[in-house]
């Protein structure tokens, strides 16, 4: 099969599917490996980009999707039922960020970041498909650990979690000093480690 025809194949299952599909999964469909179909994926991107579609490629880890670009958001509310929007307030921000740079994590491990419960913001962003269960800790009572989602990065717009912004070499150190300070057991209730992302 030509190139031609595997871009060809490439955007109608994506198309069709109106979902992320594994990279893995669209190089099996082209009958090529997963690099060649990177570069094809790529290079039908950059013809959507070029000709100023409505429709764009986009990567989500190692999965791609079609969507529609964000400039024609109003445009198409105004045929279909809006989207759910999300009220994240600064309790949901804080709990997501904790996941995001920390994960996997459990809720234990984010209520002692946070020095407060967080069952109602964990269930929110459940609610919200920006995080999800992605295993278990091997760990007395085998807690539950949470990691984000697709819908995270599509949210957020960024392809990766490696696209997610580092905290400032202040905070870093700052996260350095606290960690020591838990690990040699110098962290009490009075003092407590707090994360702020």
């Amino acid at each position: 099969m030509e190139d031609k025809r595997k871009k060809a194949v490439l955007e109608a299952v994506l198309f069709s599917m109106g979902e992320s599909v594994e990279l893995a999964k669209l190089a099996e469909v082209i009958e090529d490996d997963a690099e060649h179909a990177r570069e094809l994926l790529e290079a039908l991107a950059k013809d959507y980009d070029r000709r100023k579609s409505a429709l764009m490629i986009t990567r989500l880890e190692d999965s791609y999707q079609m969507c529609t670009r964000h400039e024609y958001y109003e445009d198409l509310v105004r045929v279909v039922k809006a989207p759910r929007k999300y009220n994240l307030t600064e309790a949901l921000l804080e709990t997501l960020s904790i996941v995001a740079y920390k994960q996997p994590v459990t809720k234990a491990e984010i209520e002692k970041i946070r020095g407060v419960s967080c069952e109602h913001a964990v269930n929110k962003l459940l609610d919200f498909d920006l995080i999800c269960e992605v295993g278990r800790k091997d760990a007395p009572g085998r807690p539950i650990l949470l990691g984000t989602t697709e819908q995270f990065l599509r949210s957020f717009g960024v392809n990766s979690l490696t696209d997610l912004p580092m905290p400032g070499a202040d905070t870093r150190a700052r996260f350095m000093e606290e960690a020591q300070q838990e690990a040699d057991g110098e962290a009490s209730e009075e003092n407590p480690v707090v994360v702020g992302i």
